[in-house]
C-alpha cells in the first residue's frame, strides 16, 4: 500500500471537490419577484383573494367593536 503523504491527500481532496462541484446543481437565489403574475386571473386565485379580503374585513370589524367597547 502506498504511503499517505500530505501531497497525495491534497490531490485526493482536490479530485473529490471537482467531482462534487460537477454533481452539484447551481443554487437559485430565492426572489419573490419571479412568482409575480404566476397565477394570473385564475378563478381559484380570485376565490383565495376574496376569502382573504373577507377575513381581513371581519378582523377589522372585530377590532373596531373591541375599540368602541373600551
Amino acid at each position: 500500500m502506498d504511503q499517505i503523504t500530505l501531497e497525495s491527500l491534497a490531490r485526493r481532496v482536490e479530485a473529490l471537490e471537482r467531482a462534487l462541484n460537477q454533481q452539484m446543481k447551481p443554487v437559485r437565489q430565492k426572489d419573490w419577484r419571479r412568482v409575480v403574475g404566476m397565477f394570473g386571473d385564475s378563478e381559484s386565485m380570485k376565490q383565495v383573494d376574496a376569502a382573504g379580503r373577507a377575513i381581513r374585513e371581519a378582523e377589522r370589524a372585530e377590532a373596531q367593536r373591541a375599540e368602541s367597547a373600551e
